[in-house]
């Protein structure tokens, strides 16, 4: 079985390292390393995305004037700049909607979301559509349909559900809230599960998980639970990332004040989280993925400029398995299967 391919972003020197990853055993390997054209370093963080065909990688850069990069994925996972586009602001998050057409992204610090039109040869143009957010929106995220487009806004406590026209590359122009969390909880990072009958955010402020079930016609949700990902008598938090695993049994958060990664056991029935595992990570875990097949969770650490690998037993508990340096500012994690000729 080929290696998968592992990029994590380095937003302190602007570059992405290059990694085999061996899903059997958890092992890892160097490849290489490409230069982010545009500017020296991208502060905080450098978003990455790829296309839903394997063929490109996006990398956001979050200094004027906000360049975005295209790169071709090549044999073994090498990576070639094929142009660049300009995004509408400062975005922290990117995604592709499912046809490959558009590049949908999240400004915090301009409280706005956009959408890019991407050409056939994978470059990115300029912004066709931006959208005035409440303050600080965090992330955004297709529906497994690719009807909506869901965002988050840290400042306003709000989940935002834009309709999406795949076949104009259009969002719903009005905000439209969905769902609300407690107030000053500061909702960061969104997933689905169970198909997209489930919607989990990850609380940066203060530290917590919202559940809510999701309404697939409409878009609309309804809050099912509130769990925290923290320790008892812990109140301080810096939530960071939230994913499922393919099986949609266990779900994930890093915690980056207490440097740690919690797991949940997701029930089938009603979509609600129980506490399976607390377990130290690398420095600052900023984001992560799991790796295709489930076996495994490969973290980034941002502080330490380290990927961990983190096992994922029968039972949804991580063991430490395997770490390997990347690069002071790691950020930003994504992971390929390379198809096969």
């Amino acid at each position: 079985m080929p290696s998968d391919i592992v990029y994590v972003s380095c937003s302190d020197t602007c570059e992405i390292a290059i990694l085999a990853f061996d899903r059997e055993t958890g092992g890892l390997r160097a490849l290489g390393r490409v230069t982010v054209p545009g500017a020296a370093s991208s502060p905080g963080s450098m978003p990455l995305a790829v296309s839903p065909d394997g063929r490109f990688l996006y990398a956001g850069l979050r200094t004027p004037p906000f360049p975005v990069v295209s790169f071709a994925i090549g044999a073994g996972g090498a990576l070639t700049p094929v142009g660049s586009g300009v995004l509408a602001d400062s975005m922290c998050y990117l995604t592709v909607d499912a046809t490959g057409r558009a590049l949908l992204s999240a400004s915090y610090p301009g409280a706005k979301i956009a959408v890019n039109p991407i050409g056939r040869d994978g470059v990115v143009g300029d912004p066709s559509q931006v959208i005035a957010t409440p303050p600080k929106a965090h992330c955004a995220v297709m529906d497994p349909a690719n009807r909506f487009l869901y965002a988050a806004s840290l400042g306003g406590d709000a989940i935002l559900c834009q309709a999406f026209d795949a076949a104009t590359s259009r969002l719903a122009p009005a905000v439209h809230i969905a769902g609300r969390t407690k107030a000053g909880a500061g909702p960061r990072h969104i997933v689905f599960g169970q198909g997209g009958r489930m919607l989990y955010v990850v609380n940066e402020l203060d530290g917590t998980i919202g559940v809510f079930a999701r309404d697939a016609a409409s878009g609309g949700l309804m809050e099912r639970q509130t769990i925290s990902l923290l320790p008892d008598g812990v109140t301080e938090a810096a939530s960071a990332d939230i994913h499922v695993t393919p099986d949609g049994r266990y779900l994930y958060a890093s915690e980056r004040l207490s440097h740690t990664l919690v797991g949940y056991a997701i029930d089938p029935a009603d979509g609600t989280l129980a506490l399976r595992c607390r377990v130290a990570s690398e420095e600052t875990p900023r984001g992560f993925r799991i790796a295709p097949g489930g076996r495994y969770l490969l973290c980034a650490g941002m502080t330490s400029g380290r990927l961990g690998v983190y096992a994922i037993r029968e039972d949804g508990v991580l063991s430490p398995q395997a770490s390997q340096a990347v690069g002071i500012g790691a950020n930003w994690v994504e992971i390929i299967t390379p198809k096969s000729d």
